[in-house]
């Protein structure tokens, strides 16, 4: 996807994201719904699109393996916002952190619906774009690796499928993403279906 169809596919999706787009929950594709444990936990994730060097690439990471949570995940960068924090300064600390993503760099276009996930977070994702290259430094003991996948991969519905397991003794679904040997799934996979249904015609 070129640059300049990815930039309008995208704002398409904000127009309609901020024309009463709905938040998701991890919980509305299980057999049997059930409401969240306490309150909601805020954390934002960076959707961030490089548009510097030829077809459009979003950037995700895989979390390391030996991490207590969701070790050897793919994700997008982010994670819980600190006290005071909003969702754009969460992100862009985040990506800083994670990998190494310069000062300036994100051009933030806008906010998508937030995402609800079964581990008791509200995930807000903050959707930008990168004009000019960097080169990622993944974060040392928490981040295995840093990479992109092309975004019209992302944007084609038809890439993801729903899939299940058995989880805390109930079915739990979930939608997937398989990109060559990476595998994105999950709440990644689910905000990432929303972006892509948001940019269709």
């Amino acid at each position: 996807m070129r640059p300049a169809e990815a930039e309008a596919r995208l704002a398409r999706a904000l127009a309609r994201a901020g024309a009463g787009g709905e938040p998701s929950s991890d919980r509305e594709l299980h057999e049997a719904p059930t409401p969240p444990v306490g309150p909601l936990r805020p954390a934002a994730v960076l959707l961030a699109v490089d548009l510097s060097n030829g077809p459009a690439r979003l950037l995700l990471t895989r979390r390391a393996a030996h991490l207590r949570h969701h070790p050897g995940q793919i994700a997008l960068p982010g994670g819980r916002t600190d006290p005071g924090e909003d969702a754009v300064t969460c992100a862009l600390r985040e990506a800083s952190e994670e990998v190494g993503l310069p000062a300036g760099a994100a051009e933030v276009l806008g906010l998508l619906p937030a995402h609800e996930t079964v581990t008791g977070f509200a995930v807000t994702p903050v959707l930008a774009v990168l004009r000019t290259g960097f080169v990622p430094r993944p974060q040392a003991g928490e981040v295995e690796e840093v990479f992109a996948i092309p975004l019209a991969h992302c944007a084609d519905p038809g890439r993801y499928r729903l899939e299940g397991r058995i989880w805390q003794g109930r079915l739990r679904r979930y939608w997937v993403l398989p990109w060559g040997p990476h595998y994105v799934w999950g709440a990644t996979a689910r905000i990432l279906r929303g972006l892509a249904l948001g940019m269709q015609p």
